[in-house]
């Protein structure tokens, strides 16, 4: 099975679904509701969970305002 992502305007929206009925034990349509939401979902997930990966492999840490002014203030 494969999943696929179409673009569609709004107004041909009607006319591929009653397309696709033809093919209904073949394709099954699914509304995915972070896309709806955000059409980057996915791409915007795929960095987060890079960055989130970096920070774990990274030994720095975060450190405070008051403690960077300490340390680094001139």
């Amino acid at each position: 099975m494969q999943t696929v992502t179409l673009e569609v305007q709004d107004s041909f929206v009607p006319n591929l679904l009653s397309y696709l009925k033809q093919f209904k034990n073949e394709v099954k349509v699914c509304n995915d509701k972070n896309l709806e939401h955000d059409p980057y979902f996915y791409e915007r997930q795929k960095e987060l969970i890079q960055i989130r990966e970096d920070i774990k492999k990274d030994p720095s840490r975060l450190i405070s305002f008051d403690e960077f002014e300490l340390k680094y203030a001139n």
